[in-house]
């Protein structure tokens, strides 16, 4: 019964459907007038600011008819790959996903953001899965799509291929590039300006920036299949200077986290009470990140590569400043509370501190303060100098409100949802300063563990955030935006020092030092110089972030 019930429902809309037969251009021009308006509200918005209506409206209309007819090229192109129908769902399916996150959090989505998406975990995905998501899934991709497959298509010449298919796609072809050769010179001078003046505009341009994004992604990862072949950079790296005392480097690498956000960098609420007590601590406010996202400001951190050399599709298979610790002699431990090292920690020891399994701090998630479990016992256990990496799941958002454990709701009213356009700005911004205040807790707590090891071992902590995070500024949210364009929310980081009086480090020198504008770039030749290793690594450019004690 429940079966055939079910054939009856799916044949009654079938019947009713059937005497609306279209033509493949028609359903074609259709799919992709439909996804030119449903799908780049962000882009217009983006283009209005720049073009109001008032002074611009023609060349708005012009701007709306060339992206349908870029839309109608992509689908003459791909149902030659597929099906129409097939086709005609693929783009409405991708469009709608990449509209909700521009449309809601001004993501871009291009390369470093499709890598960053596909490297994030289960558990940080599911917070964007929301009910906002989900509707759009349903009435502008699958609802849409069923329409598409239920109506019939109407074909003169069935057994014609060319007739059928080959002709009337081609013709279409010919046609719009004609359409938009006769748009753009009528628009000519707005359009040049639009073109050479405006770049960041065009990657709202949606579905065609993602697609053109996924294929330079899936390219690049074929790329780099043949090159696994490990890349070492340096052909000796020793201690040049031994040292009484155990050297211990606790290297936090932050979440998302922007300086401008901290109570120590000035802010109007005192986020970073604890630190804010700290002698010995040093801070940084002058710091720009290598990019404006984890996938890849956490390997190019970690590179021996500068920034502008820096390539993160051979970052996995090329030797970084972990491996050249390791090469003399520094006992490595990474632990991690993140989706992973992004590759850094590939021959180092790894351990996940994701589930309870090691970290005996989760609750809704797994807390950042479970990272020290058990560490004392890891430190004496090793003979040579330790560097410890402990990456922070932080504030990563937009689940902020989880981020943190209750006692730490310093600021209300927050926002208790990871669909932030059910929150005000103030409430967001609320949450996340609550992460911060945990944050704060978190490096305070390892700031005491490293002082009670005080009479036995040279203390550091390095904390770095790997980028920022826009609140709602200009309607954006999260982070990832290309990084040519990237606000400074996004890009302008904290990095904290703390060392112990017995250290070496001229803390007086380093408070001057730290005024300097400087990057992610400092890092690598910062933690050379904390163990004192030399080697044959490529130099660079960045002056490392603390100066040493002149020996006696």
């Amino acid at each position: 019964m429940p079966i055939s019930f079910a054939k009856q429902l799916m044949q009654t809309p079938k019947t009713w459907f059937a005497q609306y037969t279209i033509t493949p251009v028609v359903l074609l021009l259709l799919v992709s007038l439909f996804v030119t308006l449903s799908g780049n509200l962000t882009f217009f918005k983006q283009v209005t600011e720049v073009y109001p209506v008032s002074n611009h409206l023609g060349f708005l209309l012009a701007l709306l008819l060339i992206v349908f007819a870029i839309i109608s090229l992509l689908l003459v192109v791909l149902q030659f790959l597929m099906p129409l129908k097939w086709a005609s769902g693929l783009v409405m399916i991708i469009a709608v996903f990449c509209a909700y996150f521009a449309d809601n959090f001004g993501v871009v989505i291009d390369v470093d953001m499709i890598r960053n998406t596909l490297q994030t975990n289960v558990s940080e995905a599911s917070d964007l899965m929301t009910f906002g998501l989900l509707a759009r899934v349903i009435f502008l991709a699958l609802l849409p799509t069923y329409i598409v497959f239920m109506l019939p298509l109407r074909s003169k010449a069935k057994h014609n291929v060319w007739q059928r298919k080959l002709k009337p796609m081609l013709l279409l072809a010919v046609a719009i590039l004609l359409l938009m050769l006769a748009t753009i010179m009528s628009v000519s001078a707005n359009f040049s300006s639009f073109i050479r003046e405006h770049k960041p505009l065009r990657y709202y341009i949606n579905p065609i920036h993602p697609i053109y994004s996924g294929i330079r992604y899936v390219s690049a990862q074929f790329s780099n299949e043949t090159a696994h072949d490990f890349v070492e950079l340096t052909s000796y790296a020793r201690q040049s200077q031994t040292s009484p005392l155990k050297r211990v480097v606790i290297m936090v690498v932050g979440e998302t986290a922007r300086s401008d956000h901290f109570g120590l960098y000035g802010y109007s609420r005192q986020t970073t009470p604890l630190l804010s007590q700290q002698t010995n601590l040093v801070h940084y406010p002058n710091i720009v990140s290598c990019g404006t996202s984890t996938a890849i400001s956490v390997p190019c951190m970690f590179s021996l590569f500068d920034r502008e050399d820096f390539d993160v599709g051979q970052s996995h298979f090329t030797e970084n400043v972990v491996d050249v610790l390791a090469k003399a002699n520094v006992s490595v431990l990474w632990r991690d509370n993140n989706s992973d090292s992004k590759g850094v920690a590939l021959r180092q020891q790894f351990e996940d501190f994701r589930t309870n399994n090691n970290n005996p701090n989760c609750d809704i998630e797994c807390r950042d303060e479970g990272l020290l479990n058990g560490l004392q016992t890891y430190i004496d256990a090793q003979t040579n100098d330790v560097l410890i990496v402990l990456h922070q799941m932080g504030s990563h958002g937009p689940a902020y409100y989880k981020r943190y454990p209750p006692e730490f709701e310093r600021f209300t009213p927050s926002c208790q949802s990871a669909e932030l356009s059910n929150c005000s700005q103030q409430e967001i911004i609320n949450a996340y300063d609550n992460t911060i205040v945990y944050t704060d807790y978190f490096l305070t707590k390892i700031i005491t563990f490293l002082q009670g090891n005080s009479a036995t071992q040279q203390s550091t902590m390095l904390y770095v955030s790997d980028h920022g995070e826009s609140l709602g500024e200009k309607g954006i949210y999260l982070h990832g935006l290309p990084y040519a364009f990237a606000p400074d929310a996004q890009t302008h980081v904290p990095i904290l020092l703390w060392t112990s009086e017995n250290s070496n480090i001229d803390i007086e020198s380093t408070q001057v030092l730290s005024q300097a504008a400087n990057s992610h770039d400092a890092v690598a030749p910062t933690l050379l110089q904390l163990f004192a290793v030399e080697s044959d690594a490529p130099a660079s450019k960045s002056s490392p972030l603390i100066t040493l004690k002149t020996p006696n």
